[in-house]
């Protein structure tokens, strides 16, 4: 399955942005700015401002505080930050600690406060619409009070000991400044990663530590850093990056290589060892092998986790399951009606194959076929790049790493070319990442230049969801295949994410265990005697709703266009529609269905 987690690079650590106000880091080696508070209180006060300006500024003020909380976030989320008044670039990691996320549990109390003092109804609509997003998130995020200790932040696939290397891979050099920044940075990774271990401590004694197989698994994956560094792909970017820095001697480019070299040995390479002693001293501590629901308020996390990672507009984790099987069963039928139709279909399916292979050449096809259905996109650039070699077993098929809101132009998709992986389906791999997915959404909605905040609130589910819409759309276009099997490709597609949706559910929200998730797998797929079933039962007990994002985005929104066909009929256009779920951008899908209801009312004229 397709993960584009990186293409969240502004809230890769555990200061996600979609949760940073309450998981944020604090930069310790740089000034404090202003709170929220401080820097508008006496605006509200004074009453100098329109609602519409208070709410600007509260907006500025926010951003800014935000993106100084380490130094990933500030440099993936803008290039030139002077241009915002942004001078002191922090160094640091962040503060991955318990205190700390219940000073940001605090602090978003206080926000939330300021926010509601705001007149909403004075606002503009798009301001509005911001508010909207905003209030809800911070509610969101204020249910996990009391459940700090259930955050995972060393996972396999989506963990930070994974994901931190390819962004500090891509951590772009846009000057001198830039790299000694950097080498500050990367000589703090060993006490970051001790502050992890203390964290995963106290989890531990809290008896939410992970099982010693989930443990096992994150272990497996530090152990492609425990190389020499001058055989690390983080020394040959680095090289690559300096070489391509102007304005630089070759004595001091041979400087920065022989000091980045020296900072790998010391602190890159002893982080990961801290991660691994770390782990496996702790290993033995786990209290629960399975999912979620076997912790005291593991079901209460899982609701947090649907409403923050997915935002859904169902009301209930019962109802949302509801839906995905409904979606499901629709599926299933309208595949079985295909296959009985056109019984050549399934074995037309075992073997089908894209007119279009090369990457560079998938790209241009799809920027070109998709016109008609899609608005037009700014004038943009991207790069395509493989993912290195030492992170193939950890790593997605495909990632898309969004670039500062300020240079959104220049894009960068990396492919993973394992064998494990395979490359008949790369077509349909960057339509998701690519066009009309990742990269087309984020310059759609970059290049509308709407305040900075919405900028780097990120919600998963909507940007997967729409990425996993458009991939499915691409099965329909002429790219070689039999229409038939572009459709049955779609259903089945859409089929076996909605059963990992309802895995997701069934073991961290209802406790089915591995073996009965065994002999629900058997219903579709030949699992006996295989390891499927285990590794999908581990996936979704490490990573939970991180599946869903996925599903129940792509859900939401073709239960969206379904509505709109069905209402406007004749007068339903593909290419308004998707220009209405553009314009709206990233946000919670109960925010956007009020919104899609009144665009229908004005569709239907």
């Amino acid at each position: 399955m397709k993960n584009s987690y990186i293409k969240m690079g502004k809230r890769i650590l555990a200061a996600t942005l979609t949760a940073s106000l309450l998981f944020g880091c604090a930069p310790p080696n740089s000034k404090p700015t202003q709170s929220v508070t401080e820097s508008t209180y006496e605006k509200y006060q004074a009453g100098k401002q329109t609602a519409q300006q208070q709410f600007d500024a509260f907006t500025d003020s926010v951003f800014k505080e935000e993106v100084v909380k380490n130094t990933v976030n500030f440099h993936y989320t803008l290039a030139d930050p002077a241009a915002r008044g942004l001078t002191d670039v922090p160094v640091t990691f962040g503060d991955f600690s318990l205190d700390h996320m219940k000073k940001e549990l605090e602090e978003i109390k206080e926000m939330q406060k300021k926010l509601r003092e705001i007149n909403i109804r004075e606002l503009t609509e798009e301001q509005k619409l911001t508010y909207q997003i905003l209030d809800e998130f911070l509610t969101t995020e204020l249910s996990a009070e009391g459940l700090e200790l259930y955050s995972q932040p060393l996972t396999t696939t989506i963990g930070i000991q994974t994901q931190l290397p390819v962004l500090l891979a891509e951590y772009p050099f846009y000057s001198k400044q830039d790299a000694d920044t950097y080498l500050a940075l990367l000589s703090t990774i060993d006490t970051y990663y001790s502050q992890l271990i203390e964290f995963e401590k106290l989890k531990a004694e809290a008896g939410l530590f992970m099982s010693d197989a989930s443990a096992d698994h994150v272990v497996q994956s530090c152990e492609g850093y425990l190389i020499q560094p001058d055989h690390s792909f983080l020394y040959e970017t680095f090289n690559t990056r300096i070489d391509g820095l102007e304005g630089l001697t070759q004595e001091e480019k041979d400087a920065y290589k022989a000091q980045n070299l020296k900072v790998l040995e010391e602190h890159f390479v002893p982080a990961y060892k801290i991660l691994v002693d770390g782990l496996t001293g702790l290993m033995g501590k786990g209290t629960n092998e399975k999912g979620l629901y076997y912790y005291p308020k593991g079901k209460e996390y899982f609701e947090y986790l649907v409403n923050s990672n997915v935002g859904t507009s169902y009301q209930s984790v019962d109802d949302l399951k509801k839906a995905i099987e409904k979606q499901m069963a629709y599926d299933i039928l309208a595949l079985g009606k295909l296959t009985n139709e056109q019984p050549d279909t399934i074995e037309k399916v075992e073997a089908y194959e894209f007119r279009y292979k090369e990457p560079g050449e998938i790209m241009e096809v799809l920027r070109t076929q998709i016109t008609k259905d899609f608005p037009e996109l700014p004038e943009c650039s991207y790069t395509i790049k493989y993912v290195p070699e030492a992170l193939e077993n950890a790593l997605s098929p495909a990632f898309y790493l969004v670039p500062p809101i300020d240079r959104y132009k220049d894009n960068v998709i990396y492919i993973n070319g394992n064998p494990r992986f395979e490359s008949a389906d790369r077509y349909t791999t960057l339509a998701h990442e690519g066009y009309p997915g990742h990269l087309y959404q984020n310059v759609y909605f970059l290049a509308k230049d709407t305040c900075d905040l919405r900028s780097v609130l990120s919600f998963s589910s909507y940007s997967e969801g729409w990425a996993t819409y458009v991939e499915h759309y691409a099965y329909t276009l002429d790219n070689g295949l039999d229409p038939a099997v572009g459709k049955a490709l779609a259903y089945n597609s859409s089929v076996v994410l909605a059963i990992y949706a309802l895995l997701d559910i069934a073991i961290n929200y209802e406790g089915w265990d591995q073996e009965r998730v065994e002999k629900y797998l058997s219903n579709f797929f030949d699992v006996e005697g295989s390891n499927v079933a285990e590794d999908i039962y581990y996936s979704l007990v490490e990573n939970p709703t991180n599946y869903m994002e996925y599903y129940v985005g792509y859900m939401e929104i073709r239960e969206m266009r379904n509505t709109a066909e069905k209402v406007l009929d004749d007068k339903f256009d593909l290419k308004a529609f998707h220009t209405f779920l553009l314009d709206i951008g990233p946000a919670q899908f109960s925010i956007i269905q009020p919104h899609f209801q009144l665009w229908l009312e004005k569709q239907r004229g």
